[in-house]
């Protein structure tokens, strides 16, 4: 499985769990320490942590990949999952306006997926 393969498998899981405004990211152009970004959205805490949940079950079972950290479990207004090719963000709405990743990564394409 390719690092797109991933990115795109890890945002159809998020969609999964209704996560909103999914996101992805090439990386590759601009930085050397994973190939794709994927920025989603959940509704309040419990959902971010249901989409991470998901995610993380999904990537186990179908491919056997484990992410190497994950933080912001506990408070779940921002979890971030390292799949080294791949990092995943999990965001509340809140959040993600404070941080504005798509912002500070603005010059860099994002890749089509299907939507489910």
């Amino acid at each position: 499985m390719t690092s797109l393969d991933q990115a795109r498998r890890i945002a159809g899981l998020a969609q999964e769990k209704l996560a909103q405004d999914v996101v992805i990211l090439d990386m590759r152009p601009v930085c050397s320490y994973t190939d794709y970004l994927v920025l989603c959205t959940g509704q309040n805490p419990r959902q971010t942590a249901a989409i991470y949940d998901e995610v993380s079950r999904g990537m186990k079972h179908e491919t056997r990949l484990l992410p190497s950290s994950v933080d912001g479990q506990r408070e779940a207004s921002w979890i971030v999952a390292d799949y080294l090719d791949v990092v995943l963000h999990v965001f509340t709405p809140e959040a993600r306006g404070y941080y504005r990743l798509e912002e500070l990564w603005g010059d860099v394409p994002s890749v089509e997926f299907a939507t489910a």
